[in-house]
């Protein structure tokens, strides 16, 4: 009997994660909330999900075409069809979305987070805030999608390339071993675990790209519609450095919570079969990250709006807890609260939205573990 999976969200790596689970080999259930469910009425007019085989002149790999086995547009239907559920939504979706899971879960099923970002805390919290202690959920973070792609047309998605892996961990960690079994009967690529869901939101590897150059690079972005190749045309020899610094500052904070983070030059050349010498290498010469020709034209883009509110903003509180400076880190949020009016030293993911405050860099590994 196929493995069973449910998704929850109709974006670009929902899509994605039917299509692949689908030709991976597994049932699929695809959840899309009322206003965003425009994809599963094109997936029901189509009778599936197309990959292209090219796009934009380059030849993709993972093209064809899929049958769902099932869409839907209630929760509670999506819940009960698989004891794997899996959320590849951003960041802000994850508590309301969850809100609205929890009378419908039950024991022994596993809610994986893409990305994480420290989801797996937040909604621990919310479970046990809206009286669920007792419910027998194991929460999982991923660093990311595994996927760079898009939705290119009405059940069509582009795939421009795949991770080697996915890292990942359970809340607590001591489940993570058992999550990753359960979940790798779906997943299309290996899943390799990580020391905690700490590590993981550290891990993530949009934290110094996406926001530091999107908020260097704004002017121009503004300006020209976001009408670039981000990865190449945002990446410059000064850019790169200031993003050494930055990288120089997650570091510091891991080494102080106990983590041996990877460095991200080693981790993006892990990640995606690359034997880059510097981070502006891989910027300028990936080729899973040249296939795209747009970038971001406004501060409210994700690369801000949830990379920098959902990744700096915790590893700033987890640094100052540890009595780690992080200035970098700090500045790239003062100046993106003035680009969006907004303070998200408060907005973001605080230690307390991870029910976390109040607690000692010991007690909170202690959590974790």
């Amino acid at each position: 009997m196929n493995a069973r999976v449910s998704i929850i969200g109709s974006g670009n790596a929902g899509l994605t994660a039917a299509y692949h689970f689908s030709l991976h080999g597994a049932q699929v259930c695809l959840f899309g909330a009322k206003g965003f469910d425009q994809p599963l009425t094109d997936i029901e007019q189509r009778g599936g999900i197309a990959a292209l085989a090219e796009f934009n002149g380059v030849p993709l790999t993972y093209s064809g075409f899929q049958p769902i086995d099932k869409v839907s547009r209630d929760l509670a239907e999506t819940v009960a069809y698989s004891d794997l559920l899996i959320l590849p939504v951003p960041s802000f979706a994850q508590e309301p979305l969850f809100v609205e899971m929890l009378p419908h879960l039950r024991d022994g099923q596993v809610i994986m987070l893409m990305p994480g970002n420290y989801g797996s805390l937040v909604l621990n919290r919310i479970k046990a805030e809206q009286g669920y202690a007792d419910l027998d959920i194991t929460f999982v973070d991923a660093i990311s999608i595994p996927w760079a792609t898009r939705i290119v047309g009405p059940a069509e998605i582009a795939i421009l390339g795949m991770k080697e892996f996915l890292p990942v961990s359970a809340l607590p960690a001591s489940k993570t071993s058992w999550a990753i079994t359960r979940l790798q009967a779906v997943m299309p690529l290996p899943l390799r675990g990580l020391a905690n869901v700490i590590s993981a939101g550290m891990e993530n590897i949009n934290f110094g790209g996406h926001p530091l150059l999107t908020t260097l690079n704004m002017g121009l972005l503004e300006n020209f519609d976001g009408q670039f190749n981000y990865y190449k045309d945002c990446c410059s020899v000064s850019t790169a450095k200031a993003a050494a610094v930055m990288e120089h500052e997650r570091q510091s904070v891991g080494k102080a919570l106990g983590l041996e983070l990877i460095p991200e030059l080693e981790a993006m050349n892990a990640l995606y079969a690359m034997q880059c010498e510097s981070v502006y290498d891989v910027n300028r010469t990936s080729e899973t990250h040249g296939k795209l020709n747009s970038a971001p034209n406004s501060a409210s883009n994700r690369y801000i709006t949830e990379d920098a509110a959902y990744l700096l903003v915790p590893c700033y509180e987890l640094g100052k807890l540890a009595g780690v400076e992080t200035p970098l880190v700090t500045s790239c949020l003062h100046i993106d609260n003035a680009y969006n009016d907004i303070d998200y030293f408060k907005e973001g993911r605080t230690l307390e939205k991870m029910g976390l405050a109040g607690m000692s860099v010991k007690a909170i590994m202690d959590f974790v573990a």
